[in-house]
């Protein structure tokens, strides 16, 4: 990351880096782009030595297949890619210009909010970012305002008086994330835990439990994101709304949201990153040349 961070800054003119990591941090660094492979596509592998016995070897197959199994991987796909498709140059290169100019009039508050709400600082920005582009005078068609986008509804629950007050609106929608978090059955592990309060948030508690019924019903996982994910979009088709106890929804746009957070929340933590100041490693002192080096 930090190799593409520094050609999108004009540190250095080009890199090597692995796919996989140019797809992550192209969107975050948009000014560094792909100038072409330098090999064909290869699988990646653990290697042990063949004079060894199986042991360490069965433990590796034994922790991939439970890191497939439980879904672990799945997510962490999801989580790494899913934005890739929704996000141009364009919105990267604004949410950047906004990170240069807004964030750090909000970042602080931002911090100590999410340290009293033991929350990930980005993880609350990236939410405010979503809901406002931390604009605290914001306001939606339907009404919701302020830099966390609270109904009044919500307010009134999360003891909010003026929801164009930053400071209040950050405080009650980092409540009202906890509150709904804590809704959630004690079963559900994080990250999944956290990523469906998100979605509850964004669509309602209701309408997301009425997704995990579904997922239950098609034989998933109610309890794993990636899986409540897939059948949150069902709610938007009257075959499965109308079997359901909230109704219709528009599923797409929790699925979207919580893909868009984290995205944001990558973005903000690949941020605060570059922005430290590491001091160079002292010079290696001289080598004895009969002194063998090891690599």
């Amino acid at each position: 990351s930090d190799l593409i961070r520094m050609v999108h800054a004009g540190e250095i003119p080009y890199t090597v880096v692995d796919s996989l990591a140019y797809l992550v941090n192209r969107h975050i660094y948009p000014r560094a782009r792909k100038a072409f492979d330098i090999a064909q596509p290869q699988t990646t592998a653990w290697a042990f030595a063949s004079h060894s016995d199986d042991s360490l070897l069965n433990a590796a197959n034994a922790f991939i297949d439970s890191y497939i199994s439980s879904g672990k991987l799945a997510y962490l796909e999801q989580q790494l890619f899913a934005y890739i498709e929704n996000f141009s140059v364009g919105d990267s290169q604004r949410l950047g210009q906004l990170v240069a100019r807004r964030l750090p009039k909000y970042e602080q508050m931002f911090r100590a909010t999410a340290q009293r709400f033991d929350m990930d600082w980005a993880l609350l920005a990236a939410v405010a970012y979503q809901e406002s582009h931390w604009n605290p005078k914001a306001r939606s068609p339907t009404g919701v305002r302020g830099l966390m986008m609270l109904t009044m509804d919500t307010a009134r629950e999360m003891n909010v008086s003026n929801r164009l007050d930053a400071g209040q609106s950050l405080e009650g929608g980092a409540a009202y994330l906890v509150k709904l978090k804590a809704r959630l059955p004690k079963r559900i592990a994080e990250p999944d835990r956290t990523l469906f309060s998100l979605a509850a948030y964004n669509v309602g508690f209701g309408h997301l439990e009425d997704a995990r019924v579904l997922t239950s019903r098609s034989g998933k996982n109610p309890d794993l994101w990636v899986d409540v994910r897939a059948h949150l979009p069902l709610l938007s088709k009257k075959q499965f709304y109308s079997t359901v106890k909230y109704g219709y929804a528009r599923g797409n746009e929790p699925v979207l949201y919580v893909d868009n957070i984290q995205y944001y929340r990558t973005y903000l933590q690949l941020h605060s990153l570059s922005q430290h100041n590491f001091e160079p490693p002292p010079e290696s002192p001289d080598l004895d040349t009969d002194t063998p080096a090891s690599l």
